[in-house]
Order: structure tokens, then sequence, then C-alpha cells
């Protein structure tokens, strides 16, 4: 199992950027396929956008698309996600997610919660008006 942190939400008007951050201190993440999901109130648990393993390939959700870039540094066993043009539908909980079993990294298990095994607690993102 791996512990997930994830770190840099908070409150931002519309237009603006957040960079949220997912590390883990107990394992390297550097084998892992790694994933972005929010939720928002009353709402289920979305995709965001994920990275493969050795950052070579990346998937978004058409709603982040253009906006939200996600990337890695396995030297510093970090994971990113880069919000600009952020909008207040974007507000929500974001999670910080592992894929420990996958193989080959495809758009559509990438993008399916059920693949991903170790989840972080979240970091609260909301946008104003």
């Amino acid at each position: 199992q791996v512990q997930l942190v994830e770190s840099g939400g908070g409150l931002v008007q519309a237009g603006g950027s957040l960079r949220l951050s997912c590390t883990a201190s107990t394992r390297t993440l550097s084998t892992y396929h790694m994933g972005w999901f929010r939720q928002a109130p009353g709402k289920e648990r979305e995709f965001v956008a994920a990275i493969s393993w050795s950052g070579g390939r990346t998937y978004y959700s058409d709603s982040v698309k253009g906006r939200f870039t996600i990337s890695r540094d396995n030297a510093k066993n970090t994971v990113y996600l880069q919000m600009n043009s952020l909008q207040r539908e974007d507000t929500a909980v974001y999670y910080c997610a592992a894929d420990r079993t996958t193989s080959i990294f495809v758009s559509a298990t990438a993008s399916s919660a059920y693949n991903y095994e170790d989840w972080g607690q979240g970091t609260q993102v909301t946008v104003s008006a």
C-alpha cells in the first residue's frame, strides 16, 4: 500500500491558477501510473488527468483539457497538477491516486477510478467568482 499526500489546494478567484502536488513518503512512485480525480459536493468522483510511470503519456478529461497539466518528477517522488484558468465548476476535493498493477497505460483504464489501488486524503480547491 502507498501512502499518498496531496497539497497545494486553496481558495482562488476564477481565472487564477493553483498547482497541486502529490507525494509518497514510504514508497517510490516512479513505477506507478498516477492519476488525479476530483469530487464536488453532491457529485460522483470524476477523472481529471493521468500520467504514465515514465511521464511520457498523459490523458485529460475534456473539461480540463487545455487548462490543466499533469506532470511528474520521479527524482522528487512527486506528481503535479498545474491548474490554470480555473472556473467555479472546478471547485472540488482533488485526489491523487496510484495504479500499481496496470502494465499498459491506455485512456480507458487510466480514466477509471477502479484501476487505482491507493488514494490520498484529498485537498480542497475552491474557485470563487
